[in-house]
């Protein structure tokens, strides 16, 4: 049977609209004091994928 390409996407890429959707919500949010790299929220802490744990919500300096 031919595809007539109304099937969709489904290579398992991601789009460019979600792409850019993930790099608005990261530019948005905290980065690292040390690195500049965007920082990634885990439970009640955010972290630095080079240096760790960063900000915990218990600071109270945030």
């Amino acid at each position: 049977m031919a595809s007539t390409g109304d099937e969709g996407d489904d290579s398992g890429e991601p789009t460019a609209s979600s792409e850019q959707a993930t790099a608005d919500s990261r530019a948005s949010g905290p980065v690292c004091p040390h690195c500049q790299a965007p920082l990634y929220n885990r439970h009640c802490k955010y972290v630095c994928p080079q240096h760790g744990v960063v900000i915990d919500c218990s600071d109270p300096f945030l």
